[in-house]
């Protein structure tokens, strides 16, 4: 099979799509959400966020490469920044590899953001310059501010 990886800023729907991506699967399915990896680090202390933000990246991509070999479509749940994709095509080698940028207006993720009831980000202000990390690909990109991240 091969592995769709979903990513875009926070707020921009990446979790909600691929729950009904998984649902909606006539295949075989696995889901990597990246946000369940944080919880991996039993002392995140032991090491500088953004050097665990791609360790997570690397790790994800890496868990992939069995599920896929073995006849799972695997889709990938984290906010993937796109200089990772050479190292992504690396780690999976042979398989098949399906880039998904949701990219809606700041606005939209700024409010999506606020008012998740898990994980709320109420100040958005640190996150700016995160949005702009997934500019670039347009053919990848999904931007619709008007539609439900359903």
């Amino acid at each position: 099979m091969g592995v769709i990886m979903l990513t875009g800023p926070v707020g921009a729907g990446k979790t909600t799509v691929a729950r009904e991506l998984v649902s909606i699967a006539s295949t075989p399915t696995c889901y990597l959400e990246g946000d369940t990896f944080w919880s991996l680090f039993a002392k995140p202390d032991a090491g500088p966020r953004p050097g665990r933000f791609r360790l997570i990246m690397r790790s994800m991509t890496a868990v992939a490469v069995p599920l896929a070999r073995a006849g799972y479509e695997v889709v990938l749940d984290f906010s993937f920044p796109l200089d990772f994709l050479d190292t992504a095509r690396k780690i999976l080698k042979e398989i098949p590899l399906d880039l998904v940028i949701l990219k809606p207006g700041l606005p939209v993720c700024q409010r999506r953001a606020a008012e998740r009831t898990e994980g709320r980000i109420a100040d958005y202000t640190r996150y700016r310059d995160f949005y702009a990390m997934f500019e670039g690909k347009p053919q990848n990109e999904v931007c619709d501010d008007t539609a439900d991240a359903r």
